[in-house]
């Protein structure tokens, strides 16, 4: 039990330190009539074949499905709802890595409208998750330190997908590819915190020792009813 506390948060955060690489290197050096700011991420892996988008899928994926499996180890305070949430993101990952879409133009075949929907599925599964995470996260000591950001960087999604709602339907798909991005990059950080935060619980010695230390220390000095230290009434 104590080793797979340990290993999953070394395969989250190795599973996404991969899949930002090999996104960039999928960016890199790319066919100059493929224009990644007004292309989707999965339209551009389509027309550009080289593989590193699908395999930075596929990382994020696994990585994604190894943290949920982390925060159940060490009973994270993130809530069933929002764990199904962030296995169903990481499943629609695993999908849209496997079933390629069309190119642009072209009808869409099964594949295709599988591959969309699975999309829309993911990029609206994260933001959700950790709307309903945050506040749990927030009145644990382990996991507050992780609780603000964790609720910026939800904020920061649903502008951004409300940003590419409004690029895909009335604005004419411009600029798609530069919405979706920031919307992934606000996604991928979230898993991030939480993979590093996983991380340090389980690999600094003390770390979650103190963590209840101080909770233990906080309650004893301070009364349960002081909402001003406590944040709660």
């Amino acid at each position: 039990m104590l080793a797979s506390k340990r290993l999953y948060p070394l395969i989250a955060c190795a599973g996404t330190a991969a899949a930002i690489v090999a996104a960039i290197a999928g960016q890199i050096d790319p066919d100059p009539q493929l224009d990644p700011l007004n292309l989707t991420i999965s339209e551009y892996a389509v027309l550009d074949r080289g593989g590193a988008t699908e395999f930075a899928m596929a990382c994020l994926g696994v990585a994604s499905l190894a943290l949920v499996a982390g925060l159940r180890a060490v009973r994270a305070p993130i809530g069933a709802a929002a764990e199904r949430l962030m296995l169903a993101w990481s499943a629609a990952l695993v999908v849209i890595a496997v079933v390629p879409t069309v190119a642009p133009g072209l009808a869409m075949d099964l594949g295709a409208q599988v591959h969309r929907y699975v999309s829309i599925a993911a990029f609206l599964a994260l933001p959700a998750a950790g709307a309903l995470m945050a506040p749990g996260l927030g009145r644990d000591e382990r996991w507050r330190v992780v609780a603000r950001p964790v609720e910026w960087l939800t904020l920061a999604g649903g502008f951004g997908l409300l940003a590419h709602t409004y690029v895909a339907l009335p604005g004419d798909r411009v600029l798609i590819g530069l919405a979706e991005r920031a919307l992934l990059v606000t996604e991928v950080a979230l898993l991030g915190v939480l993979a590093v935060r996983l991380a340090w619980l389980a690999w600094v010695p003390g770390a979650a020792r103190t963590s209840r230390a101080g909770r233990t220390l906080l309650g004893g000095l301070v009364p349960e009813h002081d909402y001003f230290l406590t944040g709660h009434k």
